[in-house]
């Protein structure tokens, strides 16, 4: 039985149409339909939201920009694309802190980061956090695309054993939290995320598989209905609820499964077929951002997060010509060489968001507008200063102009607030109306 409920979870939804459709009725259409903003931007295009994080914090005096929204060193490639995002800072996380939890800042950090809330410090299975932001978004408009979400990760998957310092490791290797005991595990496999977009093949094999597989996950639904209802018959009371329990599952399947029947085209892309996980890291970065920007485009997900590399990450850099380990160095930043070397890491990293942000400038939306301009892009993570372990002033940017409504290209110092109250406001945008998300105190206004 648990074999059959992992596959269901697993399986995903593979039917979609590409966005481009949305302008004759079904993708503007269906989000228009439910209120006033809803996910939809000013001039009627779908609105995208994603969230990027990177590992350690960055190297502080070389990362925010100087006055006139100068770029420092870090951000230089950047540089051509300063109209599409700002700098922010100010926001802090203090649910990241140490408070009376001790050591394992690492964990706490990528846990708190887009949840706002302090991580139960435990190594076993009773973890406990809470909803994600993208979550948050993707339980009430996530509907309106074939996948509600898009969890993505550049590095390892662990969602079992101690990992930090007495921290369960799904808090470091998880950004996206369905609720509060329950991480979205990414997928760190590219050509397992392009076949589930677009189906397995060639391009003129693809919409047939695309189409066997949906009639597939609806035989292995109905047979698995089938066996529970013949099952139920014979459990005592002590099992119906865990009965109930994977039943929830097995009713949720069946609703996406519906919901997805109703688009009856494959997307299509002439993009060649990843053959899997690149072995250099850029690579590697780079295309799973291209699996992101692909979705965005064919309106596959509205709503995505993409962990960059674990919260603690020791990676080596030998093609930067940085043989000792990424984490190692953040806590030697007293020795000027190393501190350099922290801040070419930085930029390495952002190297690849560049490249990103610029294909997402270059796709043209259903409006005439690119996705970039139509989308609320969070680059950033939950630790400040590596050496240290501050959660204080992070390290964070903000690309995209969610239609309009954003006035990208500025450094906006913040007076001290909690990150989620950005969250809050990326909510709002969103079409979510809530108040308040983890620890916010209120929303940021005119970003």
């Amino acid at each position: 039985m648990l074999h059959r409920r992992t596959f269901l979870r697993a399986s995903g939804l593979s039917v979609a149409i590409p966005a481009m459709v949305s302008v004759s009725g079904r993708g503007v259409a269906a989000s228009a339909s439910l209120g006033s903003r809803q996910a939809v931007t000013v001039s009627g295009a779908p609105l995208r939201m994603a969230f990027m994080s990177i590992p350690n914090g960055v190297q502080q005096d070389h990362w925010f920009p100087k006055e006139g929204f100068e770029l420092n060193e870090s951000m230089r490639p950047l540089e051509s694309l300063k109209p599409h995002f700002q700098v922010l800072g100010g926001l802090d996380h203090i649910n990241a802190t140490a408070g009376p939890d001790g050591a394992g800042d690492h964990a706490r950090a990528n846990a708190t980061f887009l949840t706002g809330m302090r991580a139960r410090k435990t190594a076993g299975s009773d973890i406990r956090v809470g909803v994600s932001v993208d979550q948050v978004a993707a339980q009430q408009l996530g509907h309106v695309t074939r996948f509600p979400s898009l969890e993505l990760t550049s590095d390892l998957i662990r969602n079992s054993g101690s990992c930090d310092s007495g921290y369960a490791c799904a808090y470091q290797y998880n950004l996206a939290w369905s609720s509060p005991t329950t991480p979205m595990t990414p997928e760190a496999n590219p050509r397992l995320v392009f076949e589930r977009l677009f189906g397995a093949g060639e391009p003129g094999e693809r919409e047939k598989n695309f189409l066997q597989r949906q009639a597939t996950q609806r035989s292995v639904l109905d047979f698995v209905m089938e066996e529970a209802k013949s099952l139920e018959r014979s459990l005592g009371v002590h099992d119906r609820r865990k009965f109930d329990e994977y039943l929830s599952v097995v009713r949720e399947m069946e609703k996406r499964i519906e919901s997805a029947e109703q688009f009856k085209e494959a997307p299509t892309t002439e993009e060649a077929q990843p053959a899997g996980i690149p072995q250099d890291f850029a690579s590697y970065m780079e295309i799973m951002y291209d699996m992101l920007a692909l979705a965005f485009q064919t309106d596959s997900t509205r709503i995505a997060t993409l962990l960059l590399a674990y919260d603690g990450s020791n990676k080596i850099f030998p093609q930067l010509g940085i043989p000792e380990g990424h984490h190692y160095l953040t806590h030697n930043q007293r020795v000027p060489e190393l501190a350099k070397k922290v801040a070419r890491i930085d930029q390495y990293y952002l190297e690849s968001f560049a490249r990103f942000l610029d294909r997402l400038s270059r796709m043209e939306d259903v409006d005439g507008q690119s996705i970039l301009h139509n989308s609320m892009i969070v680059y950033g993570g939950a630790i400040a200063d590596g050496n240290r372990h501050t959660h204080e002033n992070l390290p964070v940017i903000l690309a995209g102009h969610a239609g309009g409504r954003f006035h990208p290209g500025q450094y906006r110092s913040l007076d001290k607030q909690p990150m989620s109250n950005l969250f809050v406001s990326m909510l709002n945008e969103f079409g979510v109306e809530v108040d308040s998300f983890g620890d916010s105190n209120g929303r940021v206004e005119t970003l």
